[in-house]
């Protein structure tokens, strides 16, 4: 991580060696974050102010499994792809809406967010990545695919893997779309969309 560009580590704890060696390196705030709780009963509310009012929405602490995903695509994700989904997944529900991330086996290598539509935000995720998109990659969406072009695009960048909540009208056109490039999808049937 050291070698990484970071401005923040958020994590349960850190070793007293760990930290030794994070505290030295300029401008790297260091957070120690509970992440145990699992009671959604302490749910708040979020509030973000907007020009002439306030936007105010339940905190998305929605514990999920990736058992329950379902994949509907003819190829199969292998152990490896399901934990890099499962991470993916994570980062994807923290991120503005209309969220897209790219992400391998270690890290997140893309982010698109908040923009008007899902094909910006894919191609905004995959430029970002760039040149680390490998075998390894994954890409999540925090909204089902209304059309099937952000599917294409990621497969024409070599996105082998894709996590999405499902529930569109036209869910088959992406499903077809990834059957077509032999990309594996899962739907997670819950959707987060972050404002």
């Amino acid at each position: 991580m050291h070698q990484l560009f970071l401005e923040i580590i958020i994590a349960p704890s850190f070793e007293a060696e760990a930290f030794e060696v994070l505290a030295k390196k300029k401008n790297l705030r260091l957070l120690e974050l509970d992440f145990s709780q699992k009671d959604q009963s302490m749910s708040q509310k979020e509030v973000v102010s907007v020009l002439g009012g306030l936007l105010v929405q339940e905190q998305d602490i929605i514990v999920e499994d990736s058992a329950d995903w379902q994949v509907v695509t003819k190829v199969q994700p292998t152990a490896a792809q399901l934990a890099t989904l499962a991470f993916a997944w994570k980062a994807v529900k923290h991120t503005k809406s209309n969220a897209i991330v790219i992400a391998n086996d270690q890290r997140t290598l893309g982010i698109g967010a908040g923009q008007p539509n899902r094909i910006d935000s894919t191609k905004i995720a995959i430029q970002h990545a760039g040149d680390a998109i490998d075998e390894t990659a994954v890409l999540a969406s925090d909204a089902f695919f209304p059309m099937d072009d952000c599917v294409e695009y990621a497969a024409q960048h070599g996105i082998k893997a894709i996590v999405q909540p499902g529930g569109s009208i036209r869910d088959q056109d992406s499903i077809d779309m990834a059957d077509k490039y032999g990309i594996t999808m899962v739907t997670t049937g819950i959707r987060h969309f972050r404002h």
